[in-house]
């Protein structure tokens, strides 16, 4: 708890910085003042749409998850499978100190598997049936201990918190330059015109491509941790197995973009291409974790 929410404030601070000297070495909050713009008061409410964006999604996404897998939750287990699934995750949860997780499988070709939910103790976990077929149940075990870590390290609400400082910040910078640029330079004395909408539009697509980045990255660093985790949880041994086992059988994976980056296998990308990636390389999440002497 206490490194999710020194997380999110140092994420915080660090925008409200460099927010702040934008502001400064440009005079946008001269210009700001000048053309009546009260800060305070727009700033409030792009956090009311940007958080209220990120945690509506939040709230609805182990319905959303269900629903875009067509996944089955394991309410009795039907077979030896499910009932290993079942006991695997209630023995890693009671160990991380959840509540039991609800547990699906869904239909995909691909090794992969996702935790997703409201909170600590309210989440589902749940595996491919590619998972279930290419993986031994060492590999299976890592990768369950994997999703937990996601879970107990409250990995879904810090990446909605931190969504939801990026999107104010970008939607508050976008509306405070489209006001000045719309009256300073196009001359628009008397409300907005089309011109502040389009510059709205246009940099809100800008600062969204860098406000991703920074989400992805600690998206891509949550993952070290839950790697981590999950050898914590499982073994050593188990962990590295299964992230080498998922190299072997990498494919793009055919999760719904609402949960892709929840999902143990990232898609494979290069160049610029890699700062958007929600998930690190596998190999180099195989090399720190066979170099980590604290597991």
């Amino acid at each position: 708890m206490f490194n999710r929410v020194a997380l999110f404030l140092a994420t915080n601070f660090a925008i409200l910085l460099l927010v702040s000297l934008i502001f400064k070495v440009f005079g946008l909050d001269m210009q700001a003042a000048r053309y009546g713009t009260n800060l305070g008061s727009l700033l409030v409410m792009c956090a009311v749409f940007g958080f209220a964006g990120s945690f509506i999604s939040l709230a609805m996404s182990k319905w959303t998850a269900k629903r875009a897998t067509g996944m089955t939750v394991i309410d009795q287990p039907r077979n030896e499978i499910e009932q290993w699934l079942l006991n695997t995750v209630r023995r890693q949860a009671d160990k991380a100190g959840i509540k039991m997780p609800e547990v699906g499988i869904y239909e995909a070709p691909e090794i992969n598997a996702f935790a997703t939910g409201m909170s600590r103790n309210s989440s589902l976990v749940a595996v491919s049936s590619g998972l279930l077929r290419g993986m031994t149940r060492d590999e299976a075990e890592a990768v369950l201990g994997h999703e937990i870590s996601h879970v107990a390290n409250g990995d879904m609400v810090t990446l909605t918190l931190i969504q939801g400082v990026v999107n104010t910040f970008v939607m508050f910078l976008a509306r405070v330059i489209g006001s000045i640029v719309d009256k300073a330079v196009l001359g628009n004395r008397e409300g907005r015109g089309l011109g502040y909408f389009a510059i709205v539009f246009v940099l809100e697509i800008v600062f969204g491509l860098f406000a991703s980045m920074i989400v992805m990255y600690f998206s891509r660093w949550r993952e070290f941790r839950a790697d981590a985790g999950g050898a914590n949880l499982a073994g050593k041994q188990k962990m590295v197995a299964a992230l080498e086992r998922l190299a072997s059988h990498q494919a793009q994976s055919s999760l719904p973009t609402q949960i892709a980056a929840f999902g143990i296998s990232g898609n494979i990308a290069h160049g610029l291409k890699r700062l958007f990636m929600s998930h690190p390389p596998l190999a180099e999440r195989i090399a720190t974790l066979k170099n980590s002497s604290s597991i």
